[in-house]
């Protein structure tokens, strides 16, 4: 009766295992997924399609800035997810938050301030469509 939406990720391409404890800014491109620990930024490639998975047991220490992040873990620092940011029941995020589009789920935790971003586009045609409806004439 109900189906679930088919997600279409990137393939995991790299791994910082559990028990792993990684210090210093990390740099990748594609699926990165992280079941340690990193003490530093994680940032994707510029321009590049990007997945971040912070599972359970997965703990970042500073900001991230990638397209798709999907957080089952703890972050501290800023997030800028340039897609999709996806925070499951045991997410806990300790810092300010940017996104495009946003799928929270029950139980997760925010401690910062919730941003959408909008396409660069978007605030230029509510302004056409509103400017056209209060003007009251009609074009020919």
């Amino acid at each position: 009766m109900f189906s679930k939406k088919s997600k279409r990720m990137l393939p995991i391409q790299s791994l910082v295992g559990a028990g792993m404890h990684i210090k210093g800014d990390m740099k990748f491109k594609g699926g990165l997924r992280i079941d340690g620990e990193v003490d530093g930024n994680v940032v994707a490639e510029e321009g590049e399609k990007s997945l971040l998975v912070i599972s359970e047991t997965g703990r970042v220490r500073g900001s991230v800035q990638v397209g798709h992040v999907v957080v089952s873990g703890h972050i501290v620092g800023p997030i800028e997810a340039k897609e999709l940011l996806e925070l499951h029941p045991s997410a806990n995020v300790s810092g300010d938050v940017r996104y495009k589009a946003l799928e929270m789920h029950p139980g997760a935790v925010v401690d910062g301030t919730l941003q959408h971003e909008q396409d660069d586009s978007a605030p230029a045609k509510l302004a056409l469509a509103s400017s056209k409806a209060g003007s009251g004439s009609k074009q020919a």
